[in-house]
């Protein structure tokens, strides 16, 4: 079994891979790139050397019902190569070309837009954050809602008559 410090060099030596330090000493790496709301590719690496690694998108991986893998007991090689199956998986939408993505100049729609304030008719603010790997919506400093998915986040607002605040 390789150590939490092994790990984490495999997990460094991805250079498309974010370190973010969360709780209890555990790590996550996310994939900024990601053509996914999902970005983490690495959840909880803890120090006594477990964690998970989001194979969700590829096959011939026994997954937990968010789609992570175990990897407490994987060796180097096998670690690498889930590693880089899932930056690739996560790089290009099933039936999508690297190059059909859309620009920055292009205003983002409701399901794509990051976070950011969301106001309604009545010109009430509710903002939307990601968060250790789930979108929150809060009014002011109370928080309303929690989702998985950004989708369902921006469905929510939606449905409830916000949009996201220009400007």
């Amino acid at each position: 079994m390789l150590t939490f410090e092994q790990k984490l060099e495999v997990f460094k030596s991805f250079p498309e891979l974010e370190q973010r330090n969360v709780s209890l000493g555990r790590v996550n790496f996310h994939y900024e790139g990601s053509a996914y709301d999902k970005k983490t590719v690495v959840y909880h690496l803890h120090p006594n050397g477990n964690g998970y690694v989001y194979a969700g998108l590829l096959d011939g991986y026994e997954t937990d019902d968010k789609g992570f893998v175990n990897i407490r007991e994987m060796a180097e090689p096998e670690l690498r190569q889930l590693v880089r199956e899932t930056i690739n998986a996560m790089s290009v939408r099933e039936g999508e070309t690297p190059v059909s993505r859309p620009e920055a100049t292009e205003a983002p729609n409701r399901s794509t837009s990051p976070g950011g304030v969301w106001t309604n008719s009545k010109g009430e603010k509710l903002t939307l954050k990601y968060e250790d790997d789930l979108w929150y919506i809060y009014s002011g400093l109370s928080l309303e809602m929690a989702f998985d998915t950004r989708e369902e986040a921006g469905e929510y607002l939606a449905e409830e008559g916000f949009s996201p605040l220009k400007g």
